[in-house]
């Protein structure tokens, strides 16, 4: 059985290059041990990343220890449904791909919520 998005279809891949998600594969799967539930495929922008560092997740700043190459703008990435959801409160949201994002995400954000800034819809 395939992993599914939030639109009830196969998940698609998020991004490789940066290489994201919880295992490393480039999707934004999930696991228990996923505590953050790393599910929201997002399309990043600098307010988006600023909020997050304010919030003491910061993105931005490469770690190469980690292999990370630190995010910039236009950067795709699973981020955990938690501080999407508050970043969306704060409305700074960012755009995310629901073909990318994993269906366990609609156990902690509404669909409405997502399709509100859908890649898809802004390149329509």
């Amino acid at each position: 059985m395939s992993v599914l998005n939030v639109l009830g279809k196969p998940i698609k891949e998020c991004s490789c290059d940066p290489m994201t998600g919880w295992k490393r594969d480039g999707f934004c799967h999930t696991d228990v041990a996923d505590r953050g539930m790393h599910t929201v495929c997002c399309v990043v922008d600098e307010g988006f990343l600023e909020y997050l560092k304010m919030r003491g997740n910061d993105l931005i700043t490469p770690m190469p220890m980690y292999n990370f190459p630190g995010l910039k703008p236009g950067d795709h990435w699973c981020v955990c449904a938690g501080s999407w959801l508050e970043a969306y409160k704060a409305g700074l949201a960012c755009f995310v791909d629901l073909d990318a994002t994993h269906v366990d995400t609609l156990a902690a954000i509404p669909l409405e919520y997502l399709e509100e800034h859908s890649l898809q819809k802004s390149v329509k």
